[in-house]
């Protein structure tokens, strides 16, 4: 299909870059030989920093001392009702046997809790302690806050603000995958920063450069540590996530644990797509991996727009929001005159359904470069379609002078391009996007009501 065939090309540039810079991968008992000596790690193109591996045995470290469960990367992940409910994530080294999630309006003295489930699995060669606790009773529009206790000990409190059904903001970042994931921190926190009233989080797939490495999965987490903990994240599936380290095309397994996402009502597709409501929006997460699902699931896709008729037709908000890793338009590739412009198979499979089901918006992914192409319906310029927005690159993998300029291109990114960050402000009568670099300079904006 042409999306594997646009991953080989962007990858083969990309290695043409790296290759010098890329160093052998480590073994696993070499890893933990490294570790032990409190060296910088580096392996599969990317680094990960000593100074990263000792701040964490340091917090470890304090926490123990403090009487405190040690705990890593605890996290909110988006339900499917964000006015009531909420999922809590955590892993650790200990296995408990009563964890919970204890919570309570902020300041309040009386306190819910809800028993966490301890899943193990293991990826890479690591064994992970994986937590998860669902909130369901909570109040709608509240400020709450929850805590981690375990073994008689507890943690410090955390924010957590529940979805009243109004107006909201969200910050959208696209692919993060990384060689060096620095710069993804950099942008993250300082994007958080500037938007502190935000939500809840995006990411658009290729949240890692590789799946299996559990090194790239801890960067990742420890790039957003004082964010996911107080807002939920909503993320998806790329690529990128379904390849093991040899760059062969595998299950996601990683990404299927470390996500407890809304059911979508199949239990072979499960964590792959879902959908889920805040304020007056209604977002529906696909998973555009069809070909790389090919090996190990047929009918994917098939089942999928089934869902997702049925998951339109059922709801009632006024906006409509589609959020799809691979983008649905096809690029001419400098110096590849056979290479036509277009759509790709996932443009060709999903943009008529979202034609058919009123959709208002389409926030992709996958290319590396921000492109916002105004408005499209039957494959062509009209203002009654659905607004689509190609949200760049949130890494620091970047394909310059690769794409050239699409005729339905409205506003590209200054080039050569550098990462960037979306905001989006919803409100019953309209809904705004931004885009941002990492400083916080704006290079557009676009505007819908109805």
């Amino acid at each position: 299909m042409e999306s594997r065939k646009d991953t080989q090309i962007m990858d083969k540039d990309r290695e043409s870059k790296n290759e010098r810079a890329a160093g052998p991968k480590l073994s696993r008992r070499k890893f933990l030989a490294i570790c032990a000596g409190a060296v910088v790690l580096a392996g599969g193109g990317w680094a990960f920093s000593r100074t990263q591996l000792a701040d964490r045995l340091a917090s470890h470290a304090l926490g123990a001392a403090q009487g405190k469960p040690v705990l890593s990367y605890l996290r909110q992940v988006i339900a499917t009702d964000n006015a009531h409910a909420r999922t809590i994530m955590w892993q650790s080294d200990v296995k408990w046997q009563d964890a919970v999630v204890e919570y309570r309006l902020k300041g309040a003295k009386d306190i819910a809790a809800s028993p966490a489930e301890r899943e193990t699995f293991t990826d890479d060669g690591v064994t992970v302690e994986l937590y998860t606790a669902r909130l369901a009773d909570l109040e709608a529009g509240e400020a709450y806050e929850y805590r981690i206790k375990a073994d008689g000990q507890c943690d410090d409190w955390h924010a957590l603000q529940t979805d009243d059904g109004g107006a909201f903001s969200a910050l959208i970042f696209p692919d993060s995958q990384s060689n060096d994931y620095t710069d993804w921190k950099h942008l993250a926190q300082g994007a958080a920063a500037r938007n502190e009233g935000a939500d809840f989080f995006i990411n658009m797939g290729d949240l890692v450069d590789n799946g299996e490495d559990h090194r790239q999965w801890d960067a990742w987490f420890d790039a957003v540590a004082g964010i996911i903990d107080r807002i939920p994240v909503a993320p998806l599936m790329g690529n990128h996530e379904t390849y093991n380290e040899d760059w062969k095309v595998r299950e996601p397994v990683a990404y299927l644990h470390e996500f407890a996402l809304p059911a979508n009502g199949s239990e072979e597709f499960a964590g792959r797509y879902y959908s889920f409501d805040y304020g007056p929006a209604h977002f529906i997460v696909l998973d555009t991996q069809t070909d790389e699902a090919a090996d190990f699931h047929q009918g994917l896709l098939e089942t999928q727009q089934a869902w997702f008729r049925e998951d339109v037709r059922k709801t009632d908000k006024k906006w409509k929001i589609v959020l799809m890793h691979k983008d649905p338009l096809q690029y001419r590739i400098a110096n590849r005159p056979e290479r036509q412009e277009g759509f790709s198979d996932e443009g060709r499979a999903w943009m008529p359904l979202f034609d058919e089901a009123g959709i208002d918006i389409v926030f992709s992914a996958h290319l590396h470069t921000y492109r916002n192409r105004g408005h499209i319906k039957n494959f062509e310029r009209d203002a009654s379609g659905p607004l689509y927005i190609l949200t760049g690159v949130a890494g620091n993998v970047r394909y310059p002078g690769l794409w050239v300029d699409h005729a339905l291109d409205k506003t590209v990114a200054p080039q050569p391009e550098t990462d960037n960050y979306l905001t989006l402000c919803v409100k019953d009568a309209g809904v705004e996007i931004a885009c941002f670099l990492p400083d916080g300079t704006e290079i557009d904006r676009e505007t819908l009501q109805k």
